[in-house]
This record gives C-alpha cells, structure tokens and sequence, in this order.
C-alpha cells in the first residue's frame, strides 16, 4: 500500500470551510484508507491506499464535497515527491515559515510567474505541480499578487518536512 499525503484547499482557514480533524480521519477511514493520521487543523492528512494518486484525490475531494456542500480541492502526494520538493527549496536563506509552497492540482503554465506582482520583494519558482514563495515581511502582511497561485494550497516549509517526516515514519512500519 502506499502513503499518501493529501492537502485540502479552503478548510479551517479564516472561519471558513470548518472541518473537526477527527472528522477528516473518519472520513477517509470510511473511504477505506488505512492508518489515517491528521496533522494540524489546516487540512493535512496522511493514510495508505492501494489505489492510485489520481483515484485517491478524486474519491477524497468528492467525499468532502458532499459533506461541506462543495468540493475544498484536494492536492496529493506521495512521500517521495515531498522530498523532491523540500530538497529543490530556491531560497536557501529564507525562513521556513516564510516560506510557503503551493500545491497545485497539476503542474502550471509554464508563463505562471509573468503576472507576479511582488510589492514587498516577494521571489517565486514555479516547479511543475509546486510554486515555491518567499515571503520576506511574512505572509499574513504580504500584498503579492499571483494568480496562479487560486487553485492550490499552500504550507509552510516547517509544516511540509513534518508531513514529511510522518510519511517516512509511516513507510518504515
């Protein structure tokens, strides 16, 4: 069976999309994923399935949309591409938690970036399916303009080498 990362778009972000962690776990072990685990309340989630990634994706973002009345969107992963993604990190000397890689549902054009407006010395790469941002004053005070960037969802890379990690430790068992 393999892991799998999945990262849910719009949920429990601003008082918007609420969904209980544990009702997420609940969830995805009623669509027959195994050893669910959840991480933080921003809409993590990890678990095995012999299916594969398009077909998890599709049966979890489905799932979400009948019970919150519209699908969130939902972005997975496997463990191996979260790796690929933290050891190609751009910005070397940016602070973990200010920055923030975007997962998209599939790999953006590849002129994604031409209408970036960065007024704070925002930098991005675009990476196939990922969009790397540093965001130097934080992102909470950042003004940057990307439109790309609407369709997917976004962690730190704190809270990706967790995800991470926690796919690793679920791997090894």
């Amino acid at each position: 069976m393999s892991v799998y990362i999945a990262l849910l778009r719009a949920v429990n972000v601003g008082g918007t999309g609420s969904l209980p962690m544990a009702e997420l776990k609940t969830m995805c072990e009623g669509l027959g994923f195994a050893d669910v685990k959840t991480y933080i309340q921003s809409g993590n989630v990890l678990f095995r399935s012999d299916e594969a990634e398009k077909a998890v994706e599709e049966k979890l973002d489905a799932a979400l949309g009948q019970k919150m009345g519209k699908r969130p969107g939902v972005m997975v992963r496997s463990r191996k591409e979260l790796d690929d993604i933290i050891a190609s990190v751009p910005f070397a000397e940016a602070k973990p938690n200010f920055l923030l890689i975007y997962f998209l549902p599939q790999a953006a054009p590849k002129d994604a970036l031409d209408q970036m407006v960065g007024p704070d010395g925002e930098e991005a790469k675009l990476a196939g399916r990922e969009i790397y941002v540093h965001y130097p004053i934080g992102s909470g005070r950042s003004k940057l303009k990307l439109p790309a960037l609407k369709a997917g969802t976004s962690r730190n890379l704190n809270t990706v080498r967790k995800l991470a990690e926690m796919a690793a430790e679920m791997e090894n068992k």
